[in-house]
């Protein structure tokens, strides 16, 4: 068959001018710099727990905070293997989507019968949210300012809605020569930025009485008796909210595999530059390719910029960060989509771990009679997502009956990835077709359809 030639390509900026505006980049994620924060200690002895949660990103400070406010005696007890928000909940892009079931062609697919109400409980858990950072006084440059996708190739203009900004339209909003056009979800997202907001609830935590212990690596679960190497923890009920890092439960550890997002931060634009793309509505961005961009302004008017090449990886390390060739063809396809800033540098590059799962939406499990609960595999929608799931965990742990606890999302767990190497080998087969597909103008080979058919298909 035929390859089709993308836009990056036919586009591709001189590489020298990728080298030029990539040079003054330093590894560092700026979320994480940007965000002030308190330290908390480590956990020196043994002690005891109504609720123990694991965890410190948005899974379990969001667990902590709620369980905290349902039962204000309880007493809940956060452990944190490095600092607060230092891993995914630090670097991702800020996108808090209302989305519980990674899109609306993933979520129908999966759970026809129940999506509707997957649906509204998803844009009533982006509202408490809203809500929850409103009351308990959270800065974290909270902005309602949806998602616009874009179709930055022709074929992609057919899979948009019937009432899509046409070309001119969409390059009012956000001015690019490769928009063709696009589509407005006005009320389905809200921007955070993402470090702030963990370390605001790690706050608001301990505003509320959660004992948070950083530097306090979990080493086993007896039981709901939590081990670590200066102390335990002997609980009542126990929360895992461990994200993409191994499991805690042996049962768990193949429904997840670890994924490399990679991410640019330019420097602040000028008010030239600024005028020069428009974007007066701040909203968040992403083109409609299954390797796909997303980006979206800071406070301060950068424009963070990443995504495209995702990374498998059998474990999450320091040393899968650096990856200069994902580095340059970010920077490439930035100056294609936006050639008018040309002159602007990037400041930041850094990368991160996805908790990917075979459904591409969060899981969720109890284990030790009820008295332990889990949620993981958000595959990059966790922002908002999390939130919903530590709901679920409160309600499984308190043994109540609910809504969400009886969704069919909820009860049943996804297929498993196979062991190394087979996932090796599925995985890059799998990103290989979805780059093959990109190239021949959206349509996916055999290996894709029958992914497609068995409900492992990636398609949101």
């Amino acid at each position: 068959m035929r390859t089709h030639e993308t836009v990056y390509e036919r586009l591709a900026p001189p590489a020298a001018l990728v080298d030029q505006v990539l040079a003054p980049s330093r590894h560092a994620v700026f979320w994480l710099e940007d965000a002030p924060g308190t330290s908390y200690p480590p956990l020196t002895a043994d002690t005891s727990a109504d609720l123990t949660v694991v965890g410190g990103g948005y899974c379990g400070l969001w667990t902590a905070v709620l369980a905290k406010r349902r039962n204000p005696a309880a007493r809940v007890v956060l452990l944190e293997a490095q600092t607060i928000g230092w891993a995914a909940s630090g670097r991702n892009g800020g996108f808090c989507e209302a989305s519980i079931t990674h899109g609306e062609e993933n979520g129908r697919t999966r759970w026809p019968d129940e999506y509707d109400a997957l649906e509204r409980l998803g844009l009533e858990n982006l509202d408490a949210l809203e809500a929850d950072v409103r009351d308990l006084g959270i800065d974290c440059e909270l902005e309602r300012t949806g998602m616009l996708a874009v179709a930055v190739e022709e074929h992609q203009v057919a899979w948009l809605g019937p009432d899509h900004l046409d070309r001119e339209a969409v390059r009012r909003e956000i001015d690019s020569p490769v928009f063709l056009a696009g589509e407005w979800e006005r009320e389905s997202c809200a921007l955070v930025h993402p470090a702030r907001l963990a370390r605001e609830l790690a706050r608001v935590a301990a505003d509320l009485g959660v004992e948070i212990h950083e530097q306090t690596t979990v080493t086993g679960l007896d039981g709901t008796t939590v081990r670590t190497p200066r102390g335990r923890v002997t609980s009542e009920r126990v929360a895992l909210a461990t994200n993409v890092f191994p499991s805690l439960l042996r049962r768990t550890r193949l429904l997840t595999v670890p994924v490399y997002d990679y991410v640019l931060m330019t420097e602040p634009l000028t008010d030239a530059q600024m005028a020069s793309i428009g974007w007066a509505n701040r909203q968040g961005l992403g083109d409609m390719a299954n390797q796909f961009h997303y980006a979206r302004l800071t406070a301060d008017n950068r424009i963070l910029w990443g995504g495209y090449d995702a990374i498998y990886k059998r474990t999450v390390r320091g040393e899968h960060e650096e990856r200069p060739e994902t580095f340059r063809k970010l920077a490439s396809h930035f100056l294609t989509v936006f050639p008018q800033l040309e002159d602007v540098r990037f400041s930041h590059r850094w990368a991160g771990a996805i908790d990917t799962s075979t459904r591409f939406a969060a899981f969720h499990g109890l284990a030790s009679r009820g008295r332990v609960a889990y949620a993981a595999g958000f595959t990059g929608l966790g922002v908002g997502a999390t939130r919903f799931a530590a709901e679920v965990m409160l309600d499984r742990l308190s043994g109540q009956s609910t809504e969400r606890t009886r969704l069919e999302m909820v009860r049943r767990k996804p297929i498993p990835f196979p062991p190394s190497p087979l996932a090796d080998l599925g995985i890059e087969l799998t990103r290989r077709s979805l780059d093959r597909a990109d190239h021949q103008r959206g349509r996916r080979n055999l290996f894709l359809k029958a992914l497609d058919a068995v409900g492992l298909g990636f398609d949101s």
